[in-house]
């Protein structure tokens, strides 16, 4: 996708034509007082972004590509790299590349927020494609091919950025992760264009959407508005409840049936027949069999050749609308979250 022409941040510190870097720790002139430093946070919940039908309009907002991966925060420590998902599990050990490009970025002590992603031969993030570098859900594989998409920072070298503006982070972030490198750790650079005309541009592309987010608002945890994700194609997460059989159908699946959140229960929405190859239909399969139950979680209603399973398993599902009985229409299946991804299960009202 070709993006709009975006004039380069000039660093926040330091002479004007000198870009920002880090240096190595130094012994400190007892001569000289002592600067106060923030404790670096041991982990810090995400900043989650507000589903919205439009892009939300005016100067205050500031737009980014939105990555279908797994979100993660990197933490670089004198003592080494750590790598932890939305859930706060440490998950180095299944990035490699992403921790190796970590200790090499010019800093002493930081945290970058973003997402962990495998990119297809177009460059756009494939959720599907990440699963498999990993193992599928529950494998333990280490990912050979996940490159790390850095979009915020909320520690630097001794201080917390959180009640710092997004431009103020995104500053210090371009500085550390300059726009345009192809290294395992890559910066999603902020587009400046009409939001409308950007998601048009988005879905043409085949992308999953964009995100908005405040400029002046500082990092908060929590789903708040702050960011906002506008959507080509509807993309979320429901439980699986059971299957249909098939003798034709990849590894005898013909359909999974799914559920959605209501209230404190489970509610049938409908079930998604698209979507597997070989693989991973057989991977659902072998999953699933582990885990049947004689009676529904939910009420299907009439199903022929029905397998109903304990309701554990959580699917990311494409669809593109709903039906007036409130179940999923032109629905795919993208891949299983994983357990540690915390996914949010959709709520219905």
């Amino acid at each position: 996708m070709t993006k709009p022409p975006r004039k380069r941040s000039k660093p926040l510190l330091g002479e004007a034509d000198a870009p920002l870097r880090s240096r190595p720790r130094r012994r400190r002139d007892p001569a000289q007082p002592n600067l106060p430093l923030d404790p670096m946070p041991d982990r810090i919940e995400p900043c989650l972004a507000l589903l919205k039908a439009r892009p939300p309009r005016g100067d205050k907002w500031v737009y980014e590509i939105k990555w279908d991966g797994y979100r993660l925060a990197v933490h670089i420590e004198p003592a080494g790299v750590r790598i932890l998902t939305r859930r706060g599990l440490d998950w180095t050990h299944r990035f490699p590349l992403i921790e190796a490009a970590a200790r090499a970025l010019p800093v002493s002590t930081a945290i970058v927020d973003g997402e962990a992603v495998v990119l297809d031969e177009r460059g756009r993030s494939d959720f599907g494609l990440l699963q498999q570098s990993l193992g599928g859900r529950g494998g333990t594989k280490r990912s050979s091919n996940a490159v790390f998409i850095a979009f915020d920072l909320l520690y630097f070298d001794g201080h917390d950025l959180r009640n710092s503006e997004l431009e103020v982070r995104r500053h210090l972030l371009e500085d550390l992760v300059p726009a345009g490198g192809q290294d395992d750790i890559r910066l999603s650079e902020e587009i400046e264009a009409d939001g409308d005309q950007l998601l048009a541009s988005a879905c043409e592309h085949d992308l999953e959407g964009i995100i908005a987010k405040r400029r002046d608002a500082p990092y908060r945890s929590g789903r708040l508005g702050d960011w906002v994700k506008i959507k080509c194609v509807q993309s979320d997460s429901f439980v699986i409840v059971g299957y249909e059989r098939s003798t034709v159908a990849r590894a005898g699946i013909g359909r999974l049936l799914l559920a959605a959140r209501k209230g404190n229960e489970l509610v049938y929405v409908g079930g998604v027949g698209t979507g597997f190859n070989e693989r991973s239909a057989a991977e659902l399969r072998e999953q699933m069999d582990k885990m049947i139950i004689g009676k529904p979680a939910v009420d299907t209603g009439r199903k022929r050749n029905a397998v109903f399973i304990d309701p554990k398993l959580v699917a990311e599902i494409e669809y593109r609308a709903w039906t007036h009985d409130g179940k999923l229409r032109h629905a795919s299946f993208k891949g299983l979250r994983e357990g540690q991804d915390n996914a949010d299960i959709y709520s219905v009202d």
